[in-house]
Formats: C-alpha cells, structure tokens, sequence
C-alpha cells in the first residue's frame, strides 16, 4: 500500500465508524474505500465485516442488562442466525469476483433504499400478547433469511433486521434494538470466521482501517451532540448511489 492509501483507507474508517455512531450506513464507506484501492469485491466485503464488527461488540456490552432479561427468546433466534450466517458466507464463497462484482451494484442500491427507508421501518412498541399472535415460527424464519443476506454482503442488515423483529416481538425500541445488536454481532462472528477460512481478508487494509473506525465511532458521539441526524443521513444516501451507479458503470464498461 502507498501512504496515500494508507490516509485514504483510515479516514475512510474513520468516517465510517462516525456514520455508524450517528446514523449507520459506514458499511458503505468502508466496502468502498477497500475497492477503490483495488481490493476484489468478495475481499472487500469480507474485510468490511471485520472493520465493523468491534462496533458491533461494544453495541451489545453497552444493552447487556436488556439482553440478560430476555435470554431464552435470543438464544432461540442467535441459533437461527448462525445458520444463517454461515449459509450467507458460504454462499459468498462460492462465487467469483466477477459474479460477486455483477452483483454488487444491486446489492447497494437495494442497501441503499433500505437505508433511506429507515426511519419509516422503525419498529413501535407492542405488547406481548400482540407479538405472540404473530410470533410462532415467523420470527425465527424472517431471522433466518435476514442473517443469510447479512452473513452474504450485510449493509442495511442493521434496518433489516429491527424491520422483521418490530413484526415478530414484543417491547420497546430499545429492546429491540438490544436484540439486534446481539444478533448482528453473532452474524458477524459466523462470517468473520467463515472468510478468515477462507483466506479472503485483506489484513492489511483491515489494520489501518480498524482504528480509524474505532476513533470515529467515538468522534461520533461528539458529532451527534451537534450535527442532526438528517445531514449525515443525506451523506450517506448519497454515497451509497454514487457507489452503485459507479459499479453499475464499471459493470458496463467490462
């Protein structure tokens, strides 16, 4: 790597883990940045599940005393997801960098929208006898299928997943949101593991990037107090277009 790599992948992280801390969407920064660097789009998306996943972590430690009260239904659903999961990296791995890549515009742009979507997917409160109704088989089934698609590419798994789990189960946003963390986490152990495997981590990269992440998802607190949220959301709709009418035109162009 040149040292204009270098700063260009760092503050890439570092933007990416501010986006996550205030409104999400860094996913988008940080598959980006490594492809624009020459990283092929399956090693890309694989060292982004690693750049991501200490915000991950540090999401979850922080809800804990939530998750511990309601253990029994997350572990059922952690299950799910590690199939999911694996089934998703898996099927990744199957593929070539050029189906990978003729996928990838699409992918974004479905991201993308779904980002977009966000605040009117957001979950409202129900009360346990509503979700029970619904719950049965369906909330493991739509975790299944949501953890597929975040163990395959993962941006907007985050929306998708508190989406399917406002359907499914009872409580408050916080409590949903609590859940989702853990899950996402998991998803992201089951992958990471699956692509370290695999060999297809760009550690390099994921060594400058990972700190900038880190320093960003703190800045980002800082940048919440004072920025509205609806600025970094444009930000982050816009680069997730640019970035797939950018490979939608590089797909084109052969």
């Amino acid at each position: 790597m040149s040292l204009i790599e270098i700063v260009f992948l760092f503050l890439a992280g570092f933007f990416a883990g501010g986006f996550n801390a205030v409104a999400g969407g860094g996913t988008f920064l940080t598959f980006g940045a490594l492809t624009l660097v020459g990283v092929p789009p399956i090693s890309a998306n694989a060292t982004s599940s690693i750049t991501q996943f200490p915000g991950y972590v540090t999401s979850t430690l922080a809800y804990w005393s939530d998750i511990r009260r309601m253990w029994r239904g997350a572990l059922v659903l952690a299950l799910v997801s590690v199939f999911g999961s694996l089934a998703g990296a898996l099927l990744l791995l199957s593929l070539d960098n050029p189906q990978f890549q003729s996928l990838v515009p699409w992918l974004l742009l479905a991201a993308t929208l779904l980002f977009a979507a966000g605040p009117w997917l957001k979950p409202k409160a129900r009360h346990e006898t509503d979700a029970a109704r619904g719950r049965n088989l369906s909330s493991p089934i739509l975790q299944f299928v949501t953890s597929i698609y975040g163990g395959f590419f993962g941006a907007g798994m985050g929306i998708m997943m508190l989406a399917t789990l406002g359907l499914t189960e009872s409580g408050d946003y916080h409590r949903l949101n609590a859940l989702k963390n853990m899950l996402a986490t998991v998803i992201a152990i089951v992958a990471i593991v699956v692509f370290v495997s695999g060999g297809v981590v760009a550690w390099p990269q994921a060594v400058v990037m990972i700190p900038g992440v880190a320093l960003g998802g703190y800045t980002g607190v800082w940048i919440a107090k004072r920025v509205p949220q609806v600025y970094v959301r444009v930000v982050v709709i816009t680069v997730g277009f640019a970035l797939a009418a950018y490979y939608f035109w590089r797909n084109a162009a052969g």
